[in-house]
């Protein structure tokens, strides 16, 4: 899952990059208002930890525009402003969570689960589709109850094709997501063709009963498979 961090304090930043990363979040940064504008035109993510006191322009403006275009990303303000008032109005612009500075790093995890598990999880602890369940908490998959295992890469995989079951995935965005905003600038996903490839035969083998179809010029989709 990838998250993008809108915070223009550079030591705040990079402690909550390596706290996500710990959690095994593709973390992305932008550190005013313009490099936001431009990722979020560019790219899409699971959260947004939102700032709404930025150098160049108002982190609400942000979440305005996010909404104006139909973006879907779960936002969590984090913000120095912590009357009633301010709290209220960034839940109306549309956020899905506001916290104050200062907090604690183990609340703010805890927030963005919460967050993501409530819009793609259905506020369920466990994703499924067929026989196929992942526990997001544990990082863990099972196949009919029998545990599988994968790497990173793959379980990310899974993961993001489990969330989105029987959407075409076209590469770009797959990569976007799993690796991060700088895979675009690669010249060919042979790399992705390997870890679905890998990804494919385990859930073969172990008797999943949803499989992950190439569409030919295109890219991927999750479905179940036919009986």
């Amino acid at each position: 899952m990838k998250i993008l961090i809108v915070e223009d304090d550079p030591s705040l930043r990079e402690i909550l990059r390596k706290t996500l990363e710990k959690e095994r979040y593709i973390v992305e940064e932008a550190p005013n208002y313009l490099s936001a504008i431009e990722k979020i035109e560019d790219y899409s993510y699971d959260c947004i930890l939102l700032d709404i006191m930025l150098p160049d322009g108002n982190g609400l403006s942000l979440l305005e525009k996010l909404k104006k275009n139909h973006k879907k990303e779960n936002i969590i303000i984090i913000s120095a402003k912590d009357s009633l008032e301010d709290k209220v109005t960034g839940l109306d612009s549309g956020a899905d969570d506001y916290l104050a500075k200062p907090f604690h790093l183990v609340e703010l995890i805890a927030r963005v689960k919460s967050v993501i598990r409530r819009n793609t999880q259905a506020g369920g602890l466990y994703i499924e589709y067929g026989n196929i369940r992942i526990d997001p908490d544990s990082f863990s998959v099972s196949i009919h109850g029998q545990s599988l295992e994968l790497n990173r890469k793959e379980y990310d995989i899974l993961l993001f094709f489990i969330q989105r079951p029987e959407r075409v995935i076209n590469k770009m965005t797959l990569a976007e997501s799993v690796w991060g905003d700088h895979i675009d600038q690669v010249d060919n996903f042979d790399f992705i063709y390997a870890q679905v490839k890998n990804l494919r035969k385990k859930l073969s083998d172990a008797g999943a009963t949803a499989e992950i179809k190439a569409i030919y010029g295109f890219g991927y989709k999750l479905v179940l498979k036919s009986v």
